[in-house]
Protein backbone atom coordinates (compact mmCIF):
# COMPACT_ATOMS: atom_id res chain seq x y z
CA UNK A 1 0.00 0.00 0.00
CA UNK A 2 1.38 3.40 -0.99
CA UNK A 3 2.09 5.85 1.80
CA UNK A 4 -0.17 8.91 2.00
CA UNK A 5 2.18 11.85 1.39
CA UNK A 6 -0.48 14.56 1.68
CA UNK A 7 -0.06 17.23 4.31
CA UNK A 8 -2.54 17.78 7.13
CA UNK A 9 -3.39 21.43 7.74
CA UNK A 10 -5.16 22.76 10.85
CA UNK A 11 -6.66 26.20 10.30
CA UNK A 12 -8.32 28.32 12.98
CA UNK A 13 -11.06 30.82 12.18
CA UNK A 14 -12.45 29.32 8.97
CA UNK A 15 -15.92 30.85 9.11
CA UNK A 16 -14.81 33.96 7.21
CA UNK A 17 -11.85 35.89 5.84
CA UNK A 18 -8.63 34.13 4.90
CA UNK A 19 -9.57 31.02 6.84
CA UNK A 20 -12.71 30.42 4.81
CA UNK A 21 -10.76 30.73 1.56
CA UNK A 22 -7.73 28.71 2.64
CA UNK A 23 -9.78 25.52 3.03
CA UNK A 24 -10.77 25.04 -0.65
CA UNK A 25 -7.37 26.23 -1.85
CA UNK A 26 -5.58 23.57 0.18
CA UNK A 27 -8.05 20.82 -0.73
CA UNK A 28 -7.52 21.57 -4.43
CA UNK A 29 -3.81 20.86 -3.94
CA UNK A 30 -4.57 17.35 -2.67
CA UNK A 31 -3.89 17.95 1.03
CA UNK A 32 -6.11 17.34 4.06
CA UNK A 33 -7.70 20.05 6.21
CA UNK A 34 -8.99 20.31 9.76
CA UNK A 35 -11.18 23.41 9.55
CA UNK A 36 -11.96 24.95 12.92
CA UNK A 37 -14.18 27.70 14.25
CA UNK A 38 -15.22 29.06 17.62
CA UNK A 39 -18.71 27.65 17.02
CA UNK A 40 -18.90 24.66 14.71
CA UNK A 41 -22.36 25.61 13.44
CA UNK A 42 -20.76 28.69 11.87
CA UNK A 43 -18.93 26.49 9.35
CA UNK A 44 -21.26 23.51 8.93
CA UNK A 45 -23.23 25.37 6.26
CA UNK A 46 -20.01 26.35 4.46
CA UNK A 47 -18.07 23.08 4.35
CA UNK A 48 -19.15 19.47 3.93
CA UNK A 49 -16.89 16.95 5.68
CA UNK A 50 -15.16 14.45 3.38
CA UNK A 51 -12.29 11.97 3.57
CA UNK A 52 -9.99 15.00 3.28
CA UNK A 53 -11.89 17.52 5.39
CA UNK A 54 -12.82 17.44 9.08
CA UNK A 55 -14.65 20.15 11.00
CA UNK A 56 -13.67 20.88 14.59
CA UNK A 57 -14.91 23.36 17.19
CA UNK A 58 -11.91 25.22 18.57
CA UNK A 59 -12.08 28.54 20.40
CA UNK A 60 -8.75 30.33 20.81
CA UNK A 61 -10.23 32.39 23.64
CA UNK A 62 -10.69 29.20 25.71
CA UNK A 63 -8.53 28.12 28.64
CA UNK A 64 -5.15 26.51 27.89
CA UNK A 65 -6.33 23.07 29.08
CA UNK A 66 -9.28 23.18 26.68
CA UNK A 67 -7.05 24.21 23.77
CA UNK A 68 -4.69 21.32 24.54
CA UNK A 69 -7.60 18.84 24.48
CA UNK A 70 -8.74 20.22 21.12
CA UNK A 71 -5.22 19.93 19.76
CA UNK A 72 -5.12 16.28 20.77
CA UNK A 73 -8.53 15.74 19.19
CA UNK A 74 -7.15 17.17 15.95
CA UNK A 75 -4.06 14.93 16.13
CA UNK A 76 -6.25 11.87 16.62
CA UNK A 77 -7.96 12.45 13.26
CA UNK A 78 -5.00 11.70 10.97
CA UNK A 79 -2.22 11.14 13.48
CA UNK A 80 -0.42 14.38 12.73
CA UNK A 81 -0.67 18.07 11.91
CA UNK A 82 1.89 19.16 9.34
CA UNK A 83 0.79 22.77 9.00
CA UNK A 84 -0.84 24.97 11.65
CA UNK A 85 -2.34 28.25 10.49
CA UNK A 86 -3.08 30.54 13.43
CA UNK A 87 -5.64 32.64 11.60
CA UNK A 88 -8.43 33.21 14.13
CA UNK A 89 -8.66 36.69 15.58
CA UNK A 90 -10.63 39.90 15.69
CA UNK A 91 -9.88 43.60 15.86
CA UNK A 92 -11.08 45.59 18.86
CA UNK A 93 -11.57 49.17 17.73
CA UNK A 94 -11.29 51.49 20.70
CA UNK A 95 -9.21 54.51 21.68
CA UNK A 96 -6.29 53.60 23.92
CA UNK A 97 -7.49 55.75 26.83
CA UNK A 98 -11.06 54.44 26.51
CA UNK A 99 -9.89 50.85 26.95
CA UNK A 100 -10.03 48.91 30.21
CA UNK A 101 -7.71 46.14 31.33
CA UNK A 102 -10.47 43.67 30.42
CA UNK A 103 -10.39 44.98 26.84
CA UNK A 104 -6.66 44.34 26.65
CA UNK A 105 -7.01 40.86 28.14
CA UNK A 106 -9.83 39.81 25.80
CA UNK A 107 -7.98 41.01 22.71
CA UNK A 108 -4.72 39.35 23.68
CA UNK A 109 -6.43 36.09 24.68
CA UNK A 110 -7.88 35.56 21.20
CA UNK A 111 -5.09 37.06 19.11
CA UNK A 112 -1.99 36.05 21.08
CA UNK A 113 -2.42 33.78 24.13
CA UNK A 114 -4.72 31.35 22.30
CA UNK A 115 -2.48 30.96 19.24
CA UNK A 116 0.56 30.54 21.50
CA UNK A 117 -1.21 27.83 23.52
CA UNK A 118 -2.29 25.98 20.37
CA UNK A 119 1.22 26.24 18.94
CA UNK A 120 2.75 24.78 22.11
CA UNK A 121 0.18 21.98 22.11
CA UNK A 122 1.11 20.91 18.57
CA UNK A 123 4.87 21.48 18.64
CA UNK A 124 5.79 18.21 20.43
CA UNK A 125 4.43 16.07 17.59
CA UNK A 126 6.20 18.28 15.05
CA UNK A 127 9.44 17.87 16.96
CA UNK A 128 8.95 14.10 17.17
CA UNK A 129 8.74 14.02 13.35
CA UNK A 130 11.38 16.78 13.05
CA UNK A 131 9.27 18.75 10.60
CA UNK A 132 6.28 21.05 10.48
CA UNK A 133 5.10 24.50 9.48
CA UNK A 134 3.44 27.19 11.58
CA UNK A 135 1.79 30.12 9.84
CA UNK A 136 1.04 33.16 11.99
CA UNK A 137 -1.43 35.67 10.55
CA UNK A 138 -0.27 39.08 11.72
CA UNK A 139 -1.26 42.56 10.56
CA UNK A 140 0.33 45.55 8.91
CA UNK A 141 -1.22 47.65 11.71
CA UNK A 142 1.55 46.38 13.99
CA UNK A 143 3.98 48.27 11.75
CA UNK A 144 1.91 51.38 11.04
CA UNK A 145 -0.07 52.73 14.04
CA UNK A 146 -3.73 53.31 13.21
CA UNK A 147 -5.91 55.28 15.69
CA UNK A 148 -8.38 53.05 17.57
CA UNK A 149 -6.41 49.90 16.71
CA UNK A 150 -3.68 50.21 19.35
CA UNK A 151 -4.72 47.09 21.31
CA UNK A 152 -5.26 45.00 18.18
CA UNK A 153 -1.92 46.13 16.76
CA UNK A 154 -0.20 45.41 20.07
CA UNK A 155 -1.58 41.85 20.08
CA UNK A 156 -0.30 41.28 16.55
CA UNK A 157 3.08 42.81 17.39
CA UNK A 158 3.32 40.42 20.34
CA UNK A 159 2.49 37.51 18.03
CA UNK A 160 5.24 38.59 15.63
CA UNK A 161 7.98 38.89 18.26
CA UNK A 162 6.92 35.61 19.87
CA UNK A 163 7.11 33.93 16.46
CA UNK A 164 10.53 35.41 15.66
CA UNK A 165 11.92 34.12 18.95
CA UNK A 166 10.24 30.72 18.58
CA UNK A 167 11.83 30.33 15.15
CA UNK A 168 15.27 31.04 16.65
CA UNK A 169 14.72 28.63 19.55
CA UNK A 170 13.65 25.80 17.24
CA UNK A 171 16.53 26.33 14.83
CA UNK A 172 19.08 26.58 17.66
CA UNK A 173 17.77 23.34 19.21
CA UNK A 174 18.22 21.21 16.12
CA UNK A 175 14.80 21.61 14.51
CA UNK A 176 15.48 23.71 11.39
CA UNK A 177 12.75 21.89 9.49
CA UNK A 178 10.04 23.24 11.77
CA UNK A 179 9.38 26.43 9.87
CA UNK A 180 7.66 29.63 11.00
CA UNK A 181 6.23 32.26 8.67
CA UNK A 182 4.67 35.52 9.84
CA UNK A 183 2.10 36.74 7.33
CA UNK A 184 1.51 40.52 7.41
CA UNK A 185 -1.58 41.29 5.31
CA UNK A 186 -2.75 44.59 3.89
CA UNK A 187 -6.47 45.33 3.82
CA UNK A 188 -8.43 42.65 1.96
CA UNK A 189 -12.10 42.70 0.98
CA UNK A 190 -13.66 39.88 3.01
CA UNK A 191 -16.73 39.25 5.16
CA UNK A 192 -14.80 40.58 8.16
CA UNK A 193 -15.29 44.34 8.14
CA UNK A 194 -15.49 47.32 10.43
CA UNK A 195 -19.28 47.34 10.23
CA UNK A 196 -19.29 43.92 11.87
CA UNK A 197 -16.97 45.20 14.59
CA UNK A 198 -17.95 48.85 15.16
CA UNK A 199 -15.78 51.16 17.18
CA UNK A 200 -16.28 50.59 20.90
CA UNK A 201 -17.14 53.59 23.06
CA UNK A 202 -17.29 53.55 26.88
CA UNK A 203 -20.61 54.21 28.63
CA UNK A 204 -19.28 57.54 29.90
CA UNK A 205 -16.96 58.72 27.12
CA UNK A 206 -14.60 61.63 27.64
CA UNK A 207 -15.85 64.44 25.37
CA UNK A 208 -12.27 65.45 24.66
CA UNK A 209 -12.17 62.58 22.14
CA UNK A 210 -15.63 63.03 20.60
CA UNK A 211 -14.49 64.56 17.34
CA UNK A 212 -11.68 62.02 16.97
CA UNK A 213 -14.08 59.12 17.56
CA UNK A 214 -16.43 60.41 14.87
CA UNK A 215 -13.60 60.84 12.35
CA UNK A 216 -12.18 57.40 13.08
CA UNK A 217 -15.51 55.62 12.63
CA UNK A 218 -16.15 57.43 9.35
CA UNK A 219 -12.63 56.64 8.14
CA UNK A 220 -12.91 52.97 9.09
CA UNK A 221 -16.21 52.57 7.26
CA UNK A 222 -14.81 54.28 4.17
CA UNK A 223 -11.68 52.14 4.35
CA UNK A 224 -13.75 48.96 4.58
CA UNK A 225 -15.72 49.86 1.46
CA UNK A 226 -12.51 50.54 -0.47
CA UNK A 227 -10.30 47.60 0.47
CA UNK A 228 -8.39 46.79 -2.70
CA UNK A 229 -6.90 43.44 -1.71
CA UNK A 230 -8.28 40.26 -3.28
CA UNK A 231 -8.36 37.62 -0.50
CA UNK A 232 -8.50 34.73 -2.97
CA UNK A 233 -5.18 35.82 -4.48
CA UNK A 234 -3.69 36.29 -1.01
CA UNK A 235 -4.47 32.78 0.22
CA UNK A 236 -3.02 31.27 -2.94
CA UNK A 237 0.28 33.00 -2.15
CA UNK A 238 0.21 31.62 1.41
CA UNK A 239 -0.42 28.06 0.18
CA UNK A 240 2.21 28.45 -2.55
CA UNK A 241 4.75 29.59 0.05
CA UNK A 242 4.07 26.67 2.40
CA UNK A 243 4.16 24.09 -0.39
CA UNK A 244 7.06 25.74 -2.24
CA UNK A 245 5.23 25.79 -5.54
CA UNK A 246 3.54 28.20 -7.94
CA UNK A 247 4.85 31.74 -7.52
CA UNK A 248 6.90 30.64 -4.50
CA UNK A 249 8.78 27.91 -6.35
CA UNK A 250 12.55 28.35 -6.05
CA UNK A 251 12.31 31.04 -3.35
CA UNK A 252 13.95 30.71 0.06
CA UNK A 253 11.67 30.15 3.04
CA UNK A 254 10.40 33.54 4.29
CA UNK A 255 10.21 34.26 8.01
CA UNK A 256 8.10 37.26 6.99
CA UNK A 257 5.50 37.33 4.23
CA UNK A 258 3.94 40.78 3.69
CA UNK A 259 0.82 40.58 1.53
CA UNK A 260 -0.13 43.54 -0.62
CA UNK A 261 1.30 46.93 -1.52
CA UNK A 262 0.12 48.64 1.68
CA UNK A 263 1.84 46.06 3.88
CA UNK A 264 5.06 46.36 1.89
CA UNK A 265 4.90 50.15 2.09
CA UNK A 266 4.13 50.27 5.82
CA UNK A 267 6.94 47.87 6.68
CA UNK A 268 9.42 49.78 4.52
CA UNK A 269 8.35 53.07 6.13
CA UNK A 270 8.74 51.67 9.66
CA UNK A 271 12.19 50.29 8.86
CA UNK A 272 13.29 53.66 7.47
CA UNK A 273 12.00 55.41 10.63
CA UNK A 274 13.91 53.02 12.87
CA UNK A 275 17.11 53.34 10.86
CA UNK A 276 16.77 57.14 10.91
CA UNK A 277 16.36 57.11 14.70
CA UNK A 278 19.45 54.93 15.08
CA UNK A 279 21.49 57.22 12.79
CA UNK A 280 20.33 60.45 14.47
CA UNK A 281 21.04 59.25 18.01
CA UNK A 282 23.93 56.84 17.47
CA UNK A 283 26.60 59.31 18.54
CA UNK A 284 24.75 59.74 21.84
CA UNK A 285 23.45 56.26 22.56
CA UNK A 286 26.45 54.19 21.39
CA UNK A 287 28.63 55.30 24.32
CA UNK A 288 26.77 54.01 27.35
CA UNK A 289 28.98 51.07 28.35
CA UNK A 290 30.54 50.87 31.77
CA UNK A 291 34.06 52.34 31.92
CA UNK A 292 35.81 49.20 33.16
CA UNK A 293 39.01 50.93 34.29
CA UNK A 294 37.03 53.54 36.22
CA UNK A 295 34.81 50.87 37.75
CA UNK A 296 37.85 48.89 38.93
CA UNK A 297 39.40 52.02 40.40
CA UNK A 298 36.23 52.75 42.37
CA UNK A 299 36.36 49.24 43.89
CA UNK A 300 39.88 49.74 45.22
Amino acid sequence: MALDSSRVWLITGTSSGFGRRLVPSILRRGDKVIATARKIDSIQHIFTPTDSLHLLELDTSAEEATIKLKAQEALNLWGKVDVLINNAGYSLKILAEDATLSDFQAQFQTNFYGPAALTNALLPQMRSRREGTIVMIGSRSSWNPIPALSIYAASKAALRVYSETLAQELSSSGFPNIRIVIVEPSGFRTEQNVLGYPMQVPTDPDPAYDSLRARIQANLEALDLNQSGDPDKAVEVIVDAVRGEGRAEGKEWPLYLPLGRDANKDIETKCVKMLTAVKDWKEVTDYLDINESQAKAELI
